[in-house]
């Protein structure tokens, strides 16, 4: 099927906490949503069967939670309803936003997914009415191509965002289309957690997902194009994911992913937005991904040092058990093996080693979490890589427990600028990296230079370790990673 995302650049009230009325609120809106209707039609005259926008990207952010109020649609978040905004626009005050998108949908025959404020009145004797007698949702809507309303989506993960609540409960919301069956949705900061995002597409056995975000990139971990494609592929899933483009935020960054194949934007330099259209396959057969089949794994995990392999998996080469002593001296000579060192990485303390070789074996652990590498660099270059870990909760913008095996390239060539955003590298290094993780959610991170993707050779379980390897990355090398999700112990 053919689809479309578009990166929109949005226009932002001047001065968001201010409060305006609903007039202004709309004007505002409308401007944006001008844009947004010159791109369904030219994504439809390409084809697209679907197009999807960013979050926030029709009224902005930074709002208070009574200066957003002006800017809220009312929808009713129910499924009995059957609504066509644009057919029946006198239903339900409020709704002008929904009528304009509804229409868009309709007139250009186009499945047609956004995101906007919303608001419910609330009882006080519902126990999770605010006390302003209002709920007010950070909400996804999906319109079918004439125009109905086919699926409302409240976010559930907030990001520091005071001016909405969470709903009482997760959304699991999907909605039927002709050409590629069912889509689910959620939003932005929903991709780390459990609930509802992994619930949604484990519990429906879902193969394409819609996902409008307002991404701020972090590197060398969690740029929004390096980890909307690791999930895609650790859930062996299509992606349609909408980014918002203000690179003075760090915010850019949208796709169509595919397992394996991604059409991407990452663009700091330029201003305006930008449509992605791109045929991609409907993916109906029921792969066994990566998770499902180590769902079993969880059961016989155990830390040893495993059978693994410097050259392929098949030849079955155990790492000597030498290497866990990090300061034995290699065979060959008396060189030490290299040292250990601490440095902070997106605001974690991560156990390093450096890769000083043109080749090498390395290993270096966490709590119970130990990785290893095999690797070998083209051209010794002089640029400081190492190999990372940790194992332990996060706790800043949001807490969550990760389990993380990172190869990345540092900052400069002291050992404190590991784990700095890096943008630009030139080493190609064929690598062979693995550890023996606790948790099946797995996202394989490949980031080379310029914010460009790349896909791993191979990958999956072995021996209860989790390997990616590449042989000789397309670009230098920012980041090859595991970036494991333990949900249980957020």
């Amino acid at each position: 099927y053919v689809a479309a995302v578009y990166e929109h650049e949005s226009i932002l009230s001047p001065n968001p906490t201010a409060l305006v009325d609903r007039r202004s609120a709309l004007k505002l809106m409308d401007r944006n949503l001008d844009i947004y209707e010159q791109q369904v039609v030219a994504a439809s005259r390409q084809g697209a069967q679907i197009i999807v926008f960013p979050e926030d990207g029709i009224h902005g952010f930074n709002f208070t939670r009574s200066s957003i109020y002006p800017y809220l649609d009312f929808v009713l978040h129910s499924q009995s309803v059957k609504w066509n905004p644009c057919r029946e626009p006198y239903l339900f005050n409020d709704t002008e936003v929904l009528q304009r998108l509804s229409c868009m949908a309709l007139e250009n025959k186009i499945f047609l997914v956004a995101n906007l404020g919303t608001k419910q009145p609330c009882e006080h004797t519902d126990p999770h009415c605010p006390a302003d007698g209002r709920y007010q949702f950070n909400t996804n809507v999906a319109f079918s191509d004439d125009g109905m309303l086919v699926a409302t989506y409240r976010k559930h993960n907030l990001y520091f965002e005071y001016a909405f609540d969470t709903p009482p409960q997760p959304d699991y919301k999907l909605f039927d289309t002709p050409f590629a069956g069912k889509f689910g949705m959620f939003t932005c900061f929903d991709i780390l957690f459990f609930e509802p995002a992994v619930n949604l597409i484990r519990q429906y056995n879902l193969k394409q997902v819609v996902y409008p975000t307002a991404w701020m990139n972090q590197l060398p971990l969690l740029s929004a194009v390096e980890f909307q494609q690791a999930f895609a592929t650790a859930f062996n899933i299509n992606i349609l994911a909408a980014n918002i483009h203000h690179p003075t935020l760090g915010m850019t960054g949208s796709g169509i992913y595919t397992p394996v194949k991604s059409f991407i934007y990452h663009n700091m330099e330029s201003y305006g937005g930008k449509l992605i259209v791109a045929e991609i396959p409907v993916i109906t057969k029921d792969y066994k991904t990566n998770l499902e089949s180590n769902e079993r794994f969880r059961e016989n995990v155990h830390h040893s040092c495993e059978t693994f392999t410097s050259t392929s998996m098949d030849d079955q080469v155990c790492l000597k058990e030498g290497l866990e002593t990090p300061d034995r001296t290699s065979e060959e000579g008396n060189e030490h093996l290299p040292p250990t060192f601490y440095a902070e990485m997106m605001y974690d303390n991560f156990t390093f080693v450096p890769l000083w070789e043109e080749k090498g074996e390395l290993q270096v652990c966490a709590n119970t979490l130990c990785c290893y590498l095999t690797y070998q660099r083209a051209v010794l270059t002089d640029e400081l890589y190492a190999l990372g870990v940790f194992d332990g909760l996060h706790t800043v913008h949001g807490t969550y427990y990760v389990q993380a095996c990172a190869l990345v390239k540092c900052g400069g060539l002291s050992f404190g600028t590991c784990g700095q955003e890096v943008t630009d590298a030139t080493a190609l290094i064929n690598f062979q990296l693995w550890g023996n993780m606790s948790t099946p959610y797995i996202f394989p991170l490949l980031l080379t230079s310029g914010i460009t993707l790349d896909f791993a050779d191979h990958m999956g379980w072995k021996n209860n370790h989790y390997f990616i390897s590449k042989n000789r990355t397309s670009a230098g090398l920012l980041t090859a990673a595991l970036y494991g999700r333990w949900y249980e112990k957020d």
